[in-house]
């Protein structure tokens, strides 16, 4: 792996930048503000010890809903070892909460905790990149849910986005059930998860429970016979 000055453009810097907005999102993030990366403009990495590698960058984030864009300094840790570990990663960004959503979020946990039929929906983006108005938040519901598995799972060879929430049903308010299709760019590979979370104004996105599931060919393997 590169070590010292790093190319803001090369994987190595974009990557450990990509671990830095799940970080950003499971930390502020809500259905009506979402963090992206916008620009790399530098980064280092070095190996401590036997024990892992740091990365430390200078990048530019937005908040794609409301296209707010802030400076951020960030520092990472890639332990090393037995068994996989979720990186630590240093990371704060209070410029993008100047913009007040908080109406907004009470009016979407109130609307959805006093409707008599819960929330049910699939696919989103549909095979055509197509969402309803009022199915976004949602969708951002499920990239900010997620972000707590990229988090997890990422490694200095990952690359991880969501390519889309297969279905997302409202159990019991504020509750939501989540089952999301998560891309691992690096590997062109798609990934399936199920998870259950909870979301609300107050205490943003809770994960109660995440479990990764088998491949479609895995899925549809006949049971061996005797």
């Amino acid at each position: 792996m590169a070590t010292g000055e790093l190319n803001p453009n090369h994987y190595p810097a974009r990557r450990a930048a990509q671990v830095v907005q799940h970080y950003l999102n499971t930390r502020y993030g809500s259905p009506f503000r979402l963090i992206g990366v916008q620009t790399v403009h530098s980064g280092n990495a070095e190996d401590v010890a036997d024990s892992g590698r740091k990365y430390q960058l200078e990048l530019s984030v937005n908040d794609i809903i409301t296209n707010t864009t802030q400076t951020c300094s960030a520092e990472l840790f890639f332990p090393k070892g037995k068994g996989q570990q979720p990186p630590e990663v240093k990371a704060s960004h209070e410029g993008l909460l100047k913009i007040d959503i908080k109406a907004q979020e009470e009016a979407l946990y109130q609307k959805y905790k006093t409707n008599q039929t819960l929330m049910s929906a699939q696919y989103l983006p549909d095979s055509h990149g197509h969402i309803e108005p009022d199915m976004k938040p949602f969708w951002h519901l499920g990239i900010l849910a997620s972000s707590f598995i990229m988090l997890n799972e990422s490694t200095e060879n990952t690359l991880y986005n969501v390519a889309q929430v297969a279905n997302i049903t409202q159990l019991v308010a504020p509750c939501l059930h989540d089952l999301l299709n998560t891309y691992r760019l690096s590997i062109k590979e798609i990934i399936h998860w199920k998870m259950l979370f909870t979301w609300s104004p107050a205490e943003g996105v809770k994960v109660v429970q995440m479990k990764r599931l088998p491949h479609r060919h895995e899925r549809e393997k006949s049971p061996k016979t005797n």
